[in-house]
C-alpha cells in the first residue's frame, strides 16, 4: 500500500513562490549574458567559454587578484622593468574589499580566480533578492518589467565579472534597505563595505548623510542628525581600513594617493562636462580592435560605450523625473525612494568628478539601486526602456568578450 505524499503547507508554498522571481531574473542574466558571449567570436574563430573564469578576467581583475592571493604591494616600475616609465607601479590602485571576500572564500579550497567568480555570482543573486524586498516581494506587471531591466541593466555584464562591481551594488541596496526598515547597523554596515569595495561606494556616505532629511521619522530631530551623522561616519571608514591594510603592506598612508596621482594623473577634483567629453571620445575601436574577421555583433559594437552614455544620461533623466512626478502628485517620496534618487544622481556624477574616462561605464552600473523607482514608471516608459536596455547590454557585452572593453 503506498503512502500519500506529504501535503505542502500553504504558507511555505507561498514564501517559495515569492522566492522565485529573483532567482528568476538571475538566471536570465545570466543566459543572456552567455548568448552574449556565443556571438562574440575571437578573430580566430574561437568562442568565449563563458563559463570559463578566463572569460569573466580583465585588465583589474588581476590586481583584485593579486590582493586577494598576497596583499598589497607598492614599487618603482624601473625597480622591475627597465624600459617601463618612471612611475609607480602596483596594486594599491584598487580597494580590499572585493579580494578580502574572494581571499575568505577561498579558505575553502577553492582557487582564487573560482572563489572570484562565486563571490560575484553570489552578490549578483543578492542583488535581485534585496532590490525584490525593496520592491514589495509582489509579482506584478510593474515589479515584473522592472526586474527585467535589471537582468539586463547597462553596464550589467560586469556583474558577472571579476570585479568589485556586483557587490558594492549589493552592499548600496542592503544600505537601502537599512535606511528603509530604520535599521541604523544594517544601513552602516552596507556603507561600509560599499566604500570599501570602490571608490563609488562613497556615495553612500552623502546618502547616510542626507537621510537625516527622509529617514529616521521615528526619531526626534537631534536623533536623526546623530544617526545621519554617525553613519555616514562609520561607513567612510571603509577608506580608513583600505588605506590601514596599504599602510601595512608599503609603509606608507598615502599609498593610494600616490599611485593615483604619478601613474593615473588622478586624485583631484575634474570639471564633469569636460571629462564626460574625454569619456566619450575614448578610441577603444583604435585601441583594441580584435584581429581577423569579427562577428556581426561585435562589428558594430566596437563603440558601443557611446549610446551607452546616451542611455545612462537618460536613465538618470528618467529616474529624477518620475521622483518629480511623485512628488508633485502624492506630495511625498517613500524612504527608500529617496535614497535610490540620491544615489543614482550621486553614481552618474561621480566618474565625471573624480576623473574615470576608461572605466566610467562599468561604475554606472552601480545606477541598479535607481530600479526602485523605476517600479513607479508608466508600462509606457518601462517597456522601452526594457528595449533599450536589451539591446545595449548585447553591444557592451559584445566589446567586453571580445577584449575591446577594460
Amino acid at each position: 500500500m503506498t503512502e500519500s505524499p506529504t501535503p505542502v503547507h500553504p504558507a511555505r508554498a507561498g514564501r517559495v513562490r515569492r522566492a522565485l522571481p529573483p532567482v528568476v531574473a538571475w538566471l536570465v542574466s545570466n543566459l543572456v549574458t552567455w548568448l552574449v558571449a556565443l556571438a562574440s567570436v575571437a578573430g580566430d574563430g574561437s568562442r568565449v567559454a563563458y563559463w570559463s573564469t578566463a572569460a569573466r578576467r580583465r585588465w583589474d581583475s588581476e590586481h583584485y587578484l593579486s590582493i586577494a592571493r598576497g596583499g598589497y604591494e607598492m614599487f618603482r616600475c624601473r625597480d622591475r622593468y627597465p624600459e617601463f616609465p618612471d612611475v609607480v607601479c602596483g596594486n594599491v590602485a584598487w580597494f580590499p574589499g572585493y579580494p578580502m571576500a574572494v581571499r575568505a572564500l577561498s579558505g575553502t579550497g577553492l582557487s582564487y580566480e573560482l572563489s572570484a567568480a562565486v563571490v560575484t555570482e553570489a552578490a549578483l543573486l543578492g542583488m535581485f533578492a534585496v532590490l525584490w524586498w525593496l520592491l514589495g516581494a509582489v509579482l506584478t506587471r510593474a515589479t515584473g518589467l522592472t526586474l527585467a531591466i535589471g537582468a539586463v541593466f547597462p553596464g550589467g555584464v560586469y556583474f558577472h565579472a571579476v570585479f568589485p562591481i556586483a557587490l558594492a551594488t549589493l552592499a548600496l541596496l542592503v544600505c537601502v534597505a537599512g535606511v528603509r526598515r530604520g535599521s541604523w547597523w544594517t544601513a552602516t554596515a552596507g556603507g561600509f563595505v560599499a566604500v570599501s569595495c570602490h571608490p563609488v561606494g562613497a556615495v553612500a556616505v552623502v546618502m547616510l548623510l542626507s537621510s537625516a532629511l527622509f529617514a529616521w521619522r521615528g526619531d526626534a530631530w537631534p536623533l536623526r542628525c546623530a544617526k545621519a551623522g554617525l553613519s555616514a561616519a562609520v561607513a567612510a571608514c571603509g577608506v580608513l581600513w583600505a588605506e590601514w591594510l596599504m599602510w601595512q603592506a608599503t609603509g606608507r598612508w598615502d599609498a593610494y594617493a600616490t599611485i593615483q596621482r604619478v601613474s593615473y594623473g588622478q586624485g583631484d577634483l575634474r570639471e564633469p562636462f569636460a571629462e564626460l567629453l574625454r569619456a566619450y571620445d575614448v578610441p577603444f575601436r583604435s585601441w583594441y580592435t580584435p584581429e581577423g574577421r569579427l562577428p556581426w555583433l561585435v562589428e558594430h559594437a566596437l563603440a558601443a560605450h557611446r549610446p551607452q552614455l546616451w542611455l545612462n544620461a537618460a536613465f538618470v533623466v528618467l529616474v529624477v523625473a518620475t521622483a518629480a512626478v511623485l512628488l508633485v502628485r502624492e506630495r511625498r517620496l517613500a524612504v527608500e525612494e529617496w535614497a535610490a534618487l540620491v544615489l543614482t544622481v550621486a553614481v552618474f556624477l561621480v566618474p565625471f568628478l573624480a576623473g574615470a574616462q576608461m572605466s566610467w561605464y562599468r561604475n554606472h552600473a552601480q545606477m541598479f539601486v535607481g530600479l526602485v523607482l523605476v517600479r513607479r514608471m508608466s508600462p509606457w516608459v518601462q517597456v522601452p526602456l526594457l528595449a533599450a536596455c536589451a539591446v545595449q547590454y548585447a553591444l557592451l557585452g559584445a566589446m567586453f568578450f571580445a577584449g575591446v572593453l577594460v
